[in-house]
């Protein structure tokens, strides 16, 4: 009679006709935030100071963020406060600090989306409102409306509890300068020379509830004319949030990404594709956009941040649960 095989051999032997068990997956963190300052940075060169002012700003909304989180608040109320609070920051081209348009004023956009429900709302070329992306959540809220522009935005605004300001305290000398620069460089010549193209903040997070958001403000184009408006009010371009996927925010070319649709097409790539997050992203930043047009930020569904840009640069950080924290401001070799 044959002799059968030791059970100690035997089920090494089942075990690999029928494939190694599977590895158990890295258990996704309660919450998760990533959030820009915009692509294109200051040299490398630049004196130190500048360099750390934009980290300790990076930090402190990196922390605001994380520590709504942490405490259980909602993906939608971290990204409207740290959007809120870079508004607030000189150093940054939204709110205080945002660009000069051709007329010497200011003309902000913003937009937030809740990937619970795909509900989201947004604002343009709106001129007194101190926090437009908290205008952009009220059109979200308490309108039928996605998004609303120039003089019916300030008439919104005027129905709201929200904070006005004359359009001269978003004034900043140093954005006035480069606006002057601007000027005597081009006279009249479209506003989309690399060096002028660039400027927004924004924040992605995911909750302890597995919720997504996204938020995106800015304050345009130095120079910009004729009422431009780019990407960053404009959803599924500079902003997207879907539970089932990720929540993007963009900064950039603007016009590029309203033509690519690049928000939602790294959504779309996930949901249709099968991509991962990562591989989605880049092949949407670095596939169909142009080099040195920009970046996005982004979290999925299971936490995971990610960044891809393809210019010198992005204000950057991100943090989660598992104890994540990261400020770049160059490339990944920072």
């Amino acid at each position: 009679m044959r002799s059968l095989l030791p059970l100690s051999l035997l089920l090494p032997l089942l075990a690999s006709c029928a494939g190694a068990p599977p590895r158990e997956a890295t258990p996704r963190p309660e919450w998760s935030i990533v959030i820009h300052g915009g692509a294109g940075t200051i040299p490398r060169d630049a004196p130190a100071g500048e360099a750390d002012a934009h980290r300790r700003s990076l930090a402190a909304a990196l922390e605001l963020g994380s520590e709504i989180l942490a405490r259980g608040g909602t993906s939608l109320d971290a990204v409207e406060a740290v959007v809120r609070l870079l508004e607030d920051d000189p150093l940054f081209n939204a709110g205080k600090g945002a660009v000069f348009h051709a007329e010497g004023g200011h003309e902000l956009d913003a937009s937030i989306m809740d990937g619970e429900d795909l509900s989201c709302g947004a604002v343009a070329a709106v001129r007194t409102v101190r926090h437009p992306i908290t205008l952009a959540r009220r059109v979200m809220e308490e309108t039928a409306h996605v998004l609303l522009v120039g003089d019916g935005a300030e008439k919104f605004a005027d129905t709201q509890e929200v904070e006005r300001v004359e359009n001269s305290w978003f004034d900043t000398e140093h954005r006035r300068e480069q606006w002057l620069e601007r000027k005597r460089e081009a006279e009249g010549a479209s506003a989309s020379d690399p060096a002028h193209r660039f400027g927004t903040v924004g924040a992605v997070a995911l909750d302890r509830g597995g919720h997504l958001a996204a938020a995106t403000s800015t304050g345009g184009l130095t120079n910009k004319r004729f009422g431009r408006v780019g990407d960053s009010p404009i959803i599924g371009a500079g902003t997207y949030a879907d539970d089932r996927t990720c929540a993007v925010s963009s900064t950039g070319t603007g016009e590029e990404f309203i033509r690519f649709g690049v928000a939602r097409s790294i959504s779309a790539r996930m949901a249709y594709g099968g991509e991962d997050l990562e591989t989605a992203a880049r092949a949407v930043v670095e596939g169909d956009l142009a080099p040195d047009d920009g970046g996005i930020i982004a979290v999925d569904a299971q936490g995971r941040g990610v960044w891809v840009f393809t210019t010198a640069g992005m204000y950057r950080a991100a943090a989660d649960s598992h104890g994540r924290r990261e400020i770049r401001i160059w490339g990944e070799e920072e």
